[in-house]
């Protein structure tokens, strides 16, 4: 398993790690779009992608859904089956083929017994993704569209299995549903940004496909976080009429 390059607070388990954990789970081959678990239902365990990648939904009473994660290979999901009595928040979906490990809560507290040196390293990649998830939080309340859209896909283009063989990130139509549930806007404000993304230079487009160098997309992220501030806006309340009498 590849290190990250492009992800920010984020890591991924060695394979030395993962070789070692995987003694304890189970590995399942999962086919393309297959629903790996359901919100609210039991949740055992903790899983790793080993190949592939698996898409976390939540689903509106809309018909609209949100994508809090994507877990590439190195990566962990349904980390909640490690709580007592624990129910799954999210769906769990995998996209194209994909290779998963699956590790009992049982199994898990014995490979934690057993191997400490490995389990310290376990742990850290669970808290590097938790954070991971509280800075998408975060993008989401103090950011615009372009600036969601941008890290989305900064997070997609650290997947071999989104990048050309040139090495540049490519993002066709099929992905654009995607892209739509983790920026959490329409496909109309996704198409704008896009737009405006190529205007920069940070993206070239070739009939419905968009390319983007990933070295690029990073310098662009950080130029833009430098000439923001981050910060929520805040709305001052309109003064209470004083009680005459």
């Amino acid at each position: 398993m590849q290190t990250p390059t492009l992800s920010r607070g984020r890591s991924k388990l060695s394979a030395e790690d993962a070789t070692t954990l995987a003694a304890y789970g189970a590995r399942t081959t999962w086919p393309s779009n297959f629903q790996i678990y359901q919100r609210a239902t039991d949740a055992g365990g903790i899983s790793v992608v080993l190949r592939g990648y698996v898409v976390l939904r939540n689903r509106a009473k809309n018909g609209r859904s949100f994508v809090p994660a994507i877990v590439v290979p190195g990566e962990t999901f349904g980390i909640e089956g490690l709580s007592p009595e624990a129910m799954y928040v999210t769906d769990a979906f995998a996209s194209d083929e994909t290779e998963t490990l699956f590790v009992s809560s049982s199994q898990f507290r014995a490979f934690v017994r057993e191997n400490p040196a490995q389990a310290i390293h376990v742990i850290a990649q669970l808290m590097s993704e938790r954070a991971a998830l509280l800075e998408k939080l975060n993008a989401m309340a103090s950011q615009n569209v372009e600036q969601r859209l941008a890290c989305a896909l900064r997070r997609l283009a650290a997947d071999r299995s989104f990048l050309a063989k040139d090495g540049r990130l490519r993002l066709e139509l099929k992905h654009h549903r995607l892209l739509c549930e983790m920026v959490g806007a329409t496909r109309e404000s996704i198409a704008l940004a896009l737009g405006r993304l190529v205007a920069s230079g940070v993206a070239e487009r070739k009939g419905a496909v968009f390319l983007f160098a990933p070295k690029r997309l990073v310098e662009h992220i950080n130029a833009d976080s430098m000439d923001s501030d981050g910060a929520l806006p805040i709305v001052r309340e309109p003064a209470r009429p004083q009680r005459t009498g």
